[in-house]
């Protein structure tokens, strides 16, 4: 029953602790660790003050014993000063035989027993003993006199019990003081403390508010240049959430931009889709050759808008998908990529040039990579220029793959902006295609730990540089 009842209160216990803020329980740890401390210190002194106080009342009667046994050498059983009853007054003292039977007839002024009797026999060492004499606290020393005999001096405690007495009233008030300071450091402690977790948390209680990231923590300025870094866990804490605020802020602006692009670019090919659903929905007043050129176009521009909608589809995850990952051969897939190529764009030539290199990576990726590569470069290459494709094997491990063309090449103001969604340079917005290409491709090379790059070519045209 008893263990039951300890665990029952150690689970109310810890509940409770779980229930108070943590600036409460942060208060109440510093109050009661310097409480303690204030306590503790309060404790060893009073003993120390006791026993220093003791330590000079027994020296006083060690010295009134050596006095009363040198000025009674050889005094026999019976009183020898019996005037202690005032504080001035000297030393009570008596000697007291081994034997009872030759006690004195008077009788003794100082309690005597047997640990009186063991001194005077010899059989004891000396001893100190508080006793009340007269109505009034003594301290009384039993020490050997003579063979047989045993002294016996006293000396009144008053002024020591009231020395004790009062030290323990002072440091009884210093203790409860030094609690109280506890209290209001303890305070203070978990308020500056934990300044920076509230305003965090006031923080993060904003932003679930208002759904707006652009909110931050604000941080201890920076020290003198030079000078060591003065962060500690919670200030790193901050930054943190900081650091995490300002990638989710661009994960929304990236997020809204996209459906913004989106929105744009499926704004034209919707219309054409309604205007020509429209149009051959009065197929009646249509000629034959009009319903069928009315038809193609709804179709291309169909097929247009789902390509759309999957690479959008594919963009907005913003990852690439795990599949299980192979060992692939570069040199065939590059191959088959360009095949492709020809096929759809016969008037410009492929020129491809492979060394045997096997990356790790998901073939239907890496495909996906290359016909986008292929199939930009071939969109701005006139009739008979060639692309060409080198994929050679880096010596330290790895590959590179390069895509030329000999069209009009990037212009170095849009270099920086090639892989971005929908981003179309002017040489590119008469031509056909959604912008999504070259972004899908450089995430697909992300996720392969690769890295794609645009240049501008020697020579005229441009330059796609993919490094595994």
């Amino acid at each position: 029953m008893s263990g039951g009842g300890g665990r029952g209160h150690r689970r109310l216990g810890a509940a409770w602790r779980r229930r108070r803020p943590l600036r409460t329980r942060l208060a109440l740890a510093a109050t009661a660790a310097v409480a303690l401390v204030a306590v503790g210190v309060c404790a060893a002194a009073f003993l120390v003050v006791r026993s220093a106080l003791y330590e000079q009342l027994n020296l006083s009667l060690t010295q009134s014993a050596r006095l009363a046994a040198q000025r009674n050498p050889d005094s026999g059983p019976g009183t020898l000063a019996g005037e202690c009853r005032f504080l001035a007054a000297p030393a009570c003292a008596e000697v007291v035989p081994a034997d009872p039977a030759k006690d004195p007839a008077a009788p003794y002024l100082l309690p005597v027993d047997a640990g009186t009797r063991a001194v005077a026999a010899g059989r004891r060492a000396p001893f100190y003993t508080d006793i009340v004499h007269a109505g009034h606290p003594a301290r009384m020393l039993t020490t050997d006199y003579a063979k047989g005999r045993a002294l016996q001096v006293a000396l009144r405690a008053d002024t020591v019990e009231d020395g004790i007495e009062q030290a323990a009233w002072w440091l009884a008030l210093i203790g409860a003081g030094g609690v109280l300071v506890a209290a209001g450091l303890g305070y203070w402690v978990s308020r500056t403390g934990l300044a920076p977790v509230t305003r965090l948390t006031a923080t993060a209680e904003r932003i679930a508010a208002t759904r707006d990231p652009r909110h931050r923590i604000e941080l201890p300025p920076p020290g003198p240049p030079g000078s060591p870094a003065r962060e500690d866990e919670i200030t790193r804490l901050a930054g943190s959430f900081n650091t995490m605020l300002a990638e989710l802020e661009q994960s929304v602006t990236a997020q809204r931009r996209l459906v913004a692009d989106a929105s744009h670019e499926l704004r034209t090919p919707l219309t054409a889709l309604r205007t020509n659903a429209e149009l051959l929905a009065r197929g009646e007043r249509l000629t034959p050759e009009q319903r069928e050129r009315a038809s193609l176009a709804l179709g291309r521009q169909l097929r247009e808008v789902t390509g759309l909608v999957n690479d959008l589809i594919e963009l907005a995850r913003d990852e690439e998908p795990q599949p299980l990952v192979e060992q692939v051969r570069l040199a065939p897939l590059v191959e088959h990529c360009a095949a492709a190529a020809r096929a759809h764009r016969p008037s410009v030539p492929v020129h491809v040039r492979v060394d045997e290199v096997v990356v790790a990576g998901v073939p239907a990726r890496l495909t996906r990579l290359l016909s986008n590569l292929l199939d930009n470069a071939a969109k701005f290459s006139p009739a008979g220029a060639p692309v060409e494709v080198e994929l050679v094997a880096r010596a330290g491990g790895g590959a590179e793959l390069t895509v030329r063309d000999h069209g009009p090449g990037i212009a170095a103001e849009d270099l920086p902006y090639v892989f971005d969604r929908f981003y179309r340079a002017g040489a590119a917005r008469a031509l056909p295609g959604s912008g999504l290409g070259l972004a899908m491709a450089r995430q697909i090379a992300r996720a392969h730990a690769a890295e794609l790059v645009a240049e501008a070519a020697p020579g005229g045209g441009a330059l796609f540089r993919l490094t595994f």
